[in-house]
C-alpha cells in the first residue's frame, strides 16, 4: 500500500472518533494490552510524561516536547487528534514520522490488526509507541486522547503525570458534571508517580488530593506555586511573562511564541512540570527553559493555538471546541482591536451546543459551515439555530467557501476568526 491507501485503509476501516463519534470509544484497554504485548512492550523502552485534562493539554504537551528538545533530549511527541496530516500525531523532535512508516507499520502488521480490530486511535497509539522505541527516543511526551483512565496511552508508567485542568467535555463517555470527569482524568495517576494539576478547581481539589494520597504520589498545584506578575506581547511578537515564585520574580521576561492569552494558564503548568520533572533527572537549565518557549512552534509544528494565517485583515484561528476554551478565545477576541468581526463557525453533531452559541459575539457576522466529516453537523441546522439567538449570518456547504466568502467581505482592519468545534 502507499500512503494515501494506507491512509484510506485506517479511515475507513478502524472506528475514529473524529469522525464517527461514540461509536469509536471502548470502555476497556483491552485491545491496548492486546497490541502492547504483541509488539513487546516498547513505551517500557524510554522514559514517558503522561499529560490529561479539558483544554491545554495538546499545549502543555509541545511547551515540555520544546524543553526538553532544548535540554538536548531526542523526544518523542504523541497527540491527538491532527489538522491536516495524520503524520502529525507521532513525531519526534518536531519531525512527523514518515510516509514509508506509517505504510510499513500497518502493512507489516495486517494479520494482528486484523485479528484484534483496533480502533484507529488504538492502532495510532501502538504506531507512536512502537516508532518511539525503534527510534530510541529518550523520552516520550504523551498526551491523552479521551479521559484518561480508559484511555489507550494509559499504559504507560510515566517519570510524571500532568491534568492541566477539568472543564464539561465529553459528557457521553465521561459524566455529566465536573466530579465524574475529573475522576476520570485522576485514573492518570500512578502509585509512586508525582502529578501537577495545572487549575485548582474547588470541585476537583478534594478528588485529585484522594487519589494522589491512594497512591502514595507526590501532588503539585501549579498556580498554587507560581504567579504571573505581569504579561504582555512584545514588539517581535512573543507574549513576555514575568513569573514569581513565594514572592519573588524567578522568571523575568520570559518569552512565549504562543499568542493565546489561555497560554497563561498552560506556562505555569509547564513551568511546574519541569521543576518536578528536574527532581528526578538530569537538570533542565534556565536557559533551555527560555530557548524551548520561545520557540514551541519551531521545534515542534504545533498548529491552531491563536494561529495568525493572514493580516490585513487579520484571520486568527483556533482549536478550541468546548465552552471552557470558546469562552478564553472570545475574551481574546473581546481584547484585539478590529472594525468588524468575521466568524468561520462549524460544530460536531454530538457537542450540547446551545450553552456555546449563547455566548458567540453578538456584532460579529457568522459565515456558518462544516467541516469534511460525518461528525461535522449540518450547516443549514446549525445556521437556524444561530438565526433564531437574531445574529447575523449565512451559510455555506464547506470551510473554503464560508472563508472566500469572509475574506471578500472583509475590509483591511477587519478580524476574521475561524473555529467552533
Amino acid at each position: 500500500m502507499n500512503y494515501k491507501e494506507t491512509l484510506d485503509f485506517l479511515f475507513a476501516q478502524l472506528p475514529m472518533y473524529q469522525r464517527v463519534g461514540k461509536a469509536a470509544y471502548k470502555a476497556n484497554l483491552n485491545n491496548t494490552y492486546a497490541l502492547d504485548k504483541y509488539f513487546k512492550h516498547p513505551h517500557t523502552k524510554y522514559k514517558t510524561i503522561h499529560v490529561a485534562g479539558t483544554n491545554g493539554k495538546g499545549s502543555v504537551s509541545h511547551m515540555l516536547s520544546s524543553v526538553l528538545q532544548s535540554a538536548g533530549y531526542k523526544v518523542g511527541l504523541y497527540t491527538s487528534p491532527h489538522l491536516l496530516d495524520f503524520r502529525e500525531r507521532i513525531k519526534i523532535n518536531g519531525n512527523m514520522i514518515s510516509e514509508d512508516a506509517v505504510n510499513s507499520f500497518v502493512s507489516n502488521n495486517t494479520v494482528i490488526i486484523k485479528k484484534i480490530q483496533p480502533s484507529f486511535f488504538e492502532l495510532s497509539v501502538a504506531m507512536a509507541f512502537n516508532y518511539f522505541a525503534e527510534e530510541n527516543v529518550d523520552i516520550a511526551v504523551v498526551e491523552v486522547g479521551l479521559g484518561g483512565r480508559l484511555d489507550s496511552t494509559n499504559i504507560i508508567m510515566p517519570e510524571l503525570s500532568i491534568i492541566t485542568n477539568i472543564g464539561i467535555d465529553h459528557i457521553q463517555f465521561l459524566g455529566e458534571n465536573i466530579e465524574d470527569i475529573a475522576f476520570e482524568k485522576a485514573g492518570i495517576i500512578k502509585e509512586n508517580i508525582p502529578v501537577v494539576i495545572g487549575k485548582t478547581q474547588e470541585k476537583t481539589k478534594q478528588m485529585f488530593k484522594s487519589k494522589a494520597n491512594q497512591q502514595k504520589a507526590k501532588i503539585f498545584f501549579a498556580d498554587k506555586n507560581l504567579t504571573i506578575d505581569y504579561s504582555l506581547l512584545s514588539t517581535d511578537n512573543y507574549q513576555m511573562f514575568n513569573i514569581k515564585k513565594s514572592g519573588k520574580i524567578i522568571y523575568k521576561n520570559l518569552k512565549l511564541d504562543l499568542l493565546g492569552e489561555y497560554q497563561k494558564e498552560n506556562i505555569i503548568t509547564t513551568l511546574i512540570a519541569i521543576e518536578v520533572f528536574n527532581n528526578k533527572n538530569t537538570s533542565i537549565s534556565n536557559n533551555n527553559i527560555y530557548k524551548g518557549l520561545a520557540n514551541v512552534i519551531k521545534n515542534t509544528g504545533l498548529q491552531g493555538r491563536w494561529q495568525i494565517l493572514e493580516k490585513n485583515p487579520l484571520i486568527i484561528c483556533d482549536t478550541a471546541h468546548n465552552i471552557d476554551g470558546i469562552k478564553q478565545v472570545i475574551k481574546q477576541i473581546n481584547n484585539t482591536a478590529y472594525k468588524n468581526l468575521h466568524i468561520v463557525f462549524g460544530m460536531v453533531n454530538d457537542k450540547s451546543r446551545m450553552e456555546i452559541l449563547n455566548i458567540l459575539p453578538k456584532n460579529a457576522t457568522y459565515y456558518v459551515t462544516k467541516a469534511s466529516v460525518p461528525r461535522a453537523l449540518d450547516e443549514k441546522i446549525l445556521f437556524s439555530e444561530i438565526t433564531q439567538l437574531k445574529l447575523k449570518s449565512k451559510y455555506y456547504k464547506n470551510v473554503e467557501k464560508a472563508i472566500i466568502e469572509a475574506k471578500n467581505n472583509a475590509e483591511k482592519n477587519d478580524l476574521i476568526y475561524i473555529g467552533g468545534s
